[in-house]
């Protein structure tokens, strides 16, 4: 049986490509289940510096298995679905790495949720994303909470009412990624970015995505009395003292 999940390691980097090609690597609970499985093994190997989530075939990720959904139309499958998916979304959130999309062809749906949860995306110039589910009936709820976060209100609210597919420039335009490229470039200029990304303390890098996600959704006062909190203790570790005289010595940092 094929895997749902195919993962490679180089030079630092997890590479995590979907691998339900024919089904537009719709989540269904296997695939679901591997990703959520496999970023938990991530989360405790020092070997592992940052994570790539791609597609295989056509399509970056179409949603939900819509095929399996209506299999079991029961309460309980519905809710043990959605918690699943809530689970991987708020593990790739809370991950102490960094966690870029790879996009290509379409992410609509969870799909479209899964782009919004990465810290990063890069999206080819062809890519297209939607939260289509308000035309078959279905309100994309859950992707509502990871794309409220990534993009402004209005933005939000307009691919959430209407449903219609936006270009990966309108997506760069409301923040939804990072940067578009041509769909010749994509790998380029995710190992580009990588590249700029590695060169950082692995503990600061896990330390400031986990203040980022926290201080988020404190009003003003609060978010700076924890950043500061969050300063010091960091001042305080060695890869803070090596980086600082690393700089006034003008020699790399060597991290712990």
């Amino acid at each position: 049986m094929t895997n749902v999940l195919l993962r490679r390691d180089a030079d630092g980097v997890a590479w995590l490509t979907m691998n339900r090609p024919n089904a537009r690597n719709a989540l269904s609970m296997d695939l679901m289940t591997a990703l959520d499985c496999t970023l938990a093994d991530i989360e405790s190997d020092p070997t592992i510096r940052a994570v790539v989530i791609a597609g295989a075939g056509p399509a970056f990720c179409a949603g939900h298995d819509l095929r399996e959904v209506r299999s079991n139309p029961s309460r309980d499958a519905y809710a043990a679905l959605f918690a699943l998916c809530g689970r991987l979304m708020q593990r790739i959130v809370a991950l102490p790495k960094p966690v870029i999309a790879r996009v290509h062809g379409i992410a609509t749906a969870a799909g479209c949720q899964l782009v919004a949860s990465a810290d990063l995306a890069i999206a080819a110039e062809s890519a297209r994303f939607a939260t289509p589910g308000v035309n078959i009936g279905l309100f994309c709820t859950t992707p509502m909470v990871a794309l409220s976060r990534a993009v402004g209100r209005k933005a939000a609210m307009e691919m959430l009412l209407t449903g219609e597919p936006i270009s990966a420039g309108r997506a760069l335009e409301i923040g939804l990624v990072n940067r578009v490229v041509p769909d010749d470039a994509l790998d380029a200029a995710i190992a580009d970015l990588i590249g700029r990304i590695a060169h950082g303390s692995p503990m600061a890098i896990a330390m400031g995505k986990r203040a980022f996600q926290r201080q988020a959704d404190m009003d003003l006062p609060a978010a700076y009395d924890f950043a500061a909190g969050v300063m010091t203790e960091n001042m305080m570790a060695h890869d803070a003292e090596e980086g600082i005289d690393a700089f006034l010595q003008k020699r790399p940092p060597v991290w712990s």
